[in-house]
């Protein structure tokens, strides 16, 4: 049985949404032509940017796009592959926190983000943009947008505040696993929707037996997926870790 979190069982979550009669695509995307059956696919850049050009590599092999936020810090922010990803055709966006990076100063944060901005637009004309959870800092960053609009930079959205989650399904690889809510700081939306998955197979199944919403954000960090058996290992360890420190320190139970 393939291992999960590799980019074989990714390929086979893909394409069981396809074979769904799934739309998968951007947020951009979505966002411009509102489909009614839709997967839209967001990555987060947080670090390993090459992991994240295999994963758009394979989704442009299966003629689909998705949205890649890359942040502001040299392991995410590399040029190279940014214009790799974007020249396969999916949508490049700011995984932005700067009010974490400028440690809560509001006017250095957004003039930090407009600068971050203008350099990612410099290879794509980006319109979306995501916060970055930023679980280790006290400042949640998007509390910037409490006295700045994200509209006067040309932004038309942000997920977090511009989604209903109330009629798009959110599931997130946020722990490394598919119901980490319990593990994260920042990463989990307010929904009526009574659904639960754990592994990747149990979103499988689910398309198969067409038991998942019409509209549905999914979110993953491709820093997770490999079929590389070492670095495999290596994220399952470090996640581990992770998720043990965030239950006893940060995560309010």
């Amino acid at each position: 049985m393939v291992k999960d979190f590799t980019l074989e069982k990714y390929e086979q979550f893909l394409k069981s949404a396809i074979d769904a009669g799934y739309h998968l695509t951007s947020f951009q995307d979505y966002l411009d032509n509102g489909f009614e059956k839709v997967l839209i696919l967001r990555h987060d850049v947080d670090k390993k940017p090459q992991n994240s050009l295999k994963t758009a590599q394979l989704q442009h092999q299966l003629g689909v796009k998705g949205t890649y936020y890359f942040r502001a810090v040299p392991k995410s922010f590399d040029v190279e592959i940014i214009k790799q990803i974007a020249d396969l055709g999916h949508e490049i966006g700011y995984h932005y926190e700067d009010l974490s990076i400028c440690k809560g100063d509001e006017i250095k944060a957004i003039q930090h983000f407009e600068k971050w901005l203008n350099k990612l637009r410099k290879f794509y004309p980006v319109k979306t943009i995501c916060m970055h959870g930023s679980p280790t800092s006290k400042w949640d960053n998007r509390k910037l947008w409490e006295n700045y609009n994200y509209q006067d930079f040309g932004i038309v959205a942000e997920p977090y505040f511009d989604v209903d989650f109330n009629k798009v399904f959110y599931i997130t690889d946020t722990g490394r696993k598919w119901d980490g809510h319990k593990v994260s700081v920042r990463d989990k939306v307010a929904s009526t929707f009574n659904l639960s998955f754990h592994s990747t197979n149990e979103l499988i199944a689910a398309f198969e037996h067409k038991k998942m919403p019409n509209q549905i954000l999914q979110n993953i960090h491709p820093q997770r997926w490999t079929d590389n058996r070492a670095a495999w290992t290596q994220e399952l360890v470090t996640q581990n870790i992770k998720n043990t420190i965030k239950k006893a320190i940060f995560v309010k139970k």
